[in-house]
């Protein structure tokens, strides 16, 4: 991450960025138990035992010594619509003396654009959503060159815009489960902090990505040690709610067993309800690198046959 310490993503080329995640990602893949996952192959597929020698690709064979067989037009590819929450409690940044850590936002942009990269190289469709208080950007997936460089475009103006707003994740979340193609894999960043009073809301939705048979994501975009863990010195602080403005001052260990209680419990609560419908859940912590983010993605792949 050092590079990313250094600078802030908006102002550097992100499909850049995401090449060099990616590439240090595939490396890594050679050196763990995930290393049979294929990231290379857009055009073909490992021949099942059985099946037809006519499509086997013998000089890939020939270079390699394994058996794959050519992939033929008719074999649809993944679609993957990533969506990304853009409502101010996204713009927290991470855990640095210097200031200069990626925000939630950040880390959010340049995992969907390295997800982009990894899917590309695939061959399959992706399409990105952005939302706040409505849905900004929304597009179709596609899995060309100019659809990806115009997605990172889409990232940059989300990352240029630092106004304050809130967020309506339940609605956006029905709107774009109504409007993809069936059965896509949806891949969700936020910090699913939205009204409590919204609570349920927010599950109908999360319900309605599987009711509509999509597979999904959800990462839990989050700065653990401050938003989940609540680690702060126990001096005084002027706490800022960054989508309303509201601020109080206090000392941390007069809330915190209070504070780590209730959001352990929506926490809970929200885990419980992916489980229930079967949506992958996975803690996205901005302290740590974007391994398990690709990694999580190449399960769920691997799960839907494709």
């Amino acid at each position: 991450m050092d590079i990313f310490e250094k600078h802030q993503v908006r102002d550097l080329n992100l499909e850049l960025l995401a090449k060099q995640v990616v590439e240090g990602f595939i490396i890594g893949l050679h050196r763990s138990p995930f290393h049979g996952f294929s990231v290379e192959f857009a055009e073909h597929r490992l021949y099942n035992q059985g099946e037809s020698t006519k499509t086997i690709d013998w000089k890939v064979y020939a270079r390699t010594n394994k058996l794959f067989s050519k992939k033929y037009e008719e074999e649809t590819n993944l679609r993957c619509q990533i969506v990304i929450d853009h409502s101010s409690s996204m713009l927290l940044k991470a855990n640095s003396e210097a200031g200069a850590g990626l925000s939630k936002l950040e880390f959010s942009a340049l995992a969907a654009a390295s997800l982009m990269t990894l899917l590309q190289k695939q061959r399959d469709a992706f399409g990105l959503s952005i939302f706040g208080e409505s849905i900004e950007t929304h597009t179709k997936a596609k899995s060309s060159n100019q659809h990806f460089k115009l997605l990172t475009v889409f990232l940059q103006k989300m990352l240029a815009d630092t106004s304050r707003k809130q967020t309506n994740a339940a609605a956006a979340l029905h709107n774009i489960a109504d409007s993809i193609h069936k059965r896509s894999l949806v891949v969700i960043f936020s910090d699913m902090f939205d009204d409590v009073d919204k609570q349920n809301e927010l599950f109908s939705a999360l319900q309605h990505l599987k009711y509509s048979k999509h597979e999904v994501i959800l990462f839990h975009v989050v700065n653990k040690d401050k938003e989940i863990d609540f680690d702060f010195d126990n001096r005084p602080y002027e706490f800022e709610d960054m989508e309303t403005g509201e601020r109080i001052k206090l000392q941390p260990n007069q809330i915190k067993a209070h504070y780590t209680q209730q959001v352990q419990s929506y926490t809970d609560a929200l885990k419980l309800k992916c489980l229930q419908y079967k949506i992958d859940f996975v803690e996205a912590d901005i302290n740590k690198g974007f391994k398990e983010i690709l990694q999580a993605y190449l399960i769920r792949r691997k799960k839907m046959n494709v």
